[in-house]
């Protein structure tokens, strides 16, 4: 039997199906990862956090992350992670080295934070979109800072046009308490959110307005360009009053999708439902003659679906074609500066 508290930090009936399927390390407790340091981790047992190292073999085996569902053993001394429970969602990306990393775990509902000033850039925007809906999220977009602008309604109305009907969108200053009541339906007991976006969105003034006090420190964004710093610096999961948790996160400097081709479809319907119509069978809707998606979709979408595409393309080939372009690439760099090098500049 769970603790009856562990409601309060997100157990589900999702998160039970996970642990009836599971066989539970005798003497551990069931707990959550609210945080997550690299070599150890912050665990809330829905009674008392502790602070835990995940067990030697179990790092072996995979790499935690905030809202992970774990067994820990706590003793006088320490606390140790010694399993963890099959995540029912998992946001991952593919990081500046290569390699994947996984941004959350156990999610139900992203909110893709955008601001209205100059952080709003729909590209950006579709590929937060593909990563959540590929990981079988929930997402909504949430548009700040409406405060400050002066054309809500046509920025609400280009996204209209660019995104799924499905979608939900809201425009809101977060500061304001109607916000909270904007976001409230997604938040129900027992259900997970993330927030997304970059620096400066204004992700933790949303978290301190759910939350109803302040758990994140915030902080202005540049005047010039509307660039935030990064006050929030971790991944940190809270509980909010309603019975719902809410995971706030640092700024994505750059995201690099971990997907196949086909998880960008439900994204891109559009194109997909009139490539049907297009002349060759094959078209790669960029040069070819009767391209009925060039006719049909608006540039700028068009460009980064192919930029997606070519991006998940790359990243799925085969490693050893991988290392010949690489290889190949090194000797073109090379007899570049040999030519250059010989024409004295």
């Amino acid at each position: 039997m769970t603790n009856p508290s562990l409601s309060a930090i997100g157990f589900n009936a999702l998160v039970a199906q996970a642990l009836a399927q599971a066989q539970a390390p005798q003497g551990a407790a069931l707990a959550r990862v609210i945080e997550q340091h690299g070599t150890h981790c912050v665990v809330h047992t829905g009674a008392a956090t502790h602070i835990a190292r995940p067990h030697p073999a179990l790092a072996r085996e995979c790499v935690l992350a905030v809202g992970d569902w774990v067994f820990v053993e706590v003793n006088p001394a320490d606390a140790w992670i010694v399993s963890r429970l099959t995540p029912y969602t998992s946001l991952q990306r593919i990081d500046p080295s290569g390699a994947r990393q996984t941004l959350v775990n156990n999610v139900d509902v992203a909110f893709l934070v955008m601001g209205l000033d100059r952080d709003f850039n729909p590209r950006r925007l579709e590929r937060y979109l593909a990563l959540v809906k590929s990981a079988g999220v929930w997402p909504v977009v949430v548009l700040t800072k409406a405060d400050l602008c002066s054309d809500v309604d046509a920025r609400l109305e280009e996204l209209a046009r660019r995104l799924p009907a499905a979608i939900d969108r809201h425009a809101l200053d977060a500061t304001d308490a109607q916000a909270v009541q904007a976001l409230a339906p997604y938040l129900g007991a027992g259900q997970t959110g993330v927030l997304l976006g970059s620096s400066g969105a204004g992700k933790s003034t949303l978290t301190n307005a759910l939350a109803g006090m302040s758990v994140e420190r915030t902080a202005e964004v540049r005047a010039s360009d509307s660039r935030g710093r990064h006050t929030t610096t971790s991944r940190h999961l809270h509980a909010l009053p309603g019975g719902a948790c809410l995971i706030d996160t640092p700024g994505l400097r750059g995201l690099r999708l971990d997907l196949d081709e086909d998880a960008l479809a439900p994204l891109f319907e559009d194109i997909a439902q009139l490539a049907q119509a297009c002349r060759y069978r094959d078209c790669s809707h960029e040069n070819e003659p009767g391209c009925a998606v060039r006719a049909g979709v608006p540039a700028d979408r068009l460009e980064n679906y192919l930029k997606l595409r070519r991006e998940v393309a790359r990243d799925r080939a085969d490693p050893r074609a991988q290392r010949a372009a690489k290889a190949r690439g090194k000797i073109l760099e090379r007899a570049y500066r040999a030519l250059q090098k010989q024409r004295g500049r």
